[in-house]
């Protein structure tokens, strides 16, 4: 009798522990087929926002052609800044639709390095969004900050054509930035090593861009070297680093 109810408890034990071991089962399931559901609706809505940053370059093509071919020349020559200088305007179709394109292009390759670093983190609707919001609010309050200061001390036409050159490099980095994204999210596996590599001539465009800016108003430079240092660190270096200190802490 002894005998018996020790087998009906052993047995009775090996039963819980397989059903355990299938409750687990299932659950892992669950998990890993919910992670692959959130993997590809992330991957779509990454799809969608690199199809809008190439709708937006296609448009200017289509709308500016002959500015569009001169601008495709940015790095050979400087007859795209010696000719659309002259013709600023506050708000500029072409640029704002390049612009458009940096911002989203930035935002993509932002997060997937905000996932290398932190590689729990979901995907989600509000981070992305204040990813955007966040870029592109940066770039429209510098802008507006350094008209603002122009108009104050008078230097209208020297920060006007600053600004011009510092955003058509911009824009053309912004060009590079959809194959790299597709890469990171249809072919190369996105880790930090990968995504410094591929940035690397989106880099060498800007610091080109920066040196060609600097060589074209070096006199002015010189002359004033300390508020040209003090507009480096509070205008180019202290907001990308208080973006980075927002996403993270939110």
């Amino acid at each position: 009798m002894i005998i018996n109810q020790e087998y009906h408890i052993i047995r009775d034990s090996f039963s819980n522990i397989k059903i355990f071991k299938e409750h687990l089962t299932k659950g892992e399931i669950y998990y890993n087929f919910t992670a692959m559901l959130r993997e590809i609706f992330s991957n779509d809505i990454f799809t969608i926002l690199l199809l809008i940053g190439l709708s937006c370059v296609v448009l200017s093509k289509f709308l500016f052609a002959v500015r569009f071919s001169d601008f495709i020349g940015l790095l050979t020559n400087s007859k795209y800044l010696n000719i659309y200088t002259r013709d600023q305007k506050f708000i500029d179709g072409f640029e704002s639709l390049l612009f458009i394109n940096l911002v989203l292009g930035i935002s993509i390759t932002s997060f997937l390095c905000y996932k290398c670093l932190h590689p729990e983190a979901l995907f989600e609707w509000v981070l992305i969004s204040k990813i955007i919001f966040g870029i592109a609010a940066i770039f429209i309050v510098k802008v507006m900050i350094e008209r603002l200061l122009s108009s104050i001390f008078e230097i209208d036409e020297i920060i006007e054509r600053y600004i011009f050159q510092k955003s058509s490099y911009k824009n053309f980095g912004g060009l590079l930035l959809i194959p790299i994204n597709a890469l990171l999210l249809y072919s190369i596996h996105p880790t930090t090593e990968s995504i410094l590599y591929l940035l690397v001539p989106v880099l060498i465009i800007n610091l080109l861009g920066f040196i060609r800016i600097l060589r074209s108003n070096q006199n002015l430079i010189i002359s004033h070297f300390f508020y040209f240092i003090l507009y480096l660190c509070a205008l180019e270096i202290a907001p990308y680093i208080l973006l980075y200190k927002y996403i993270s802490n939110n």
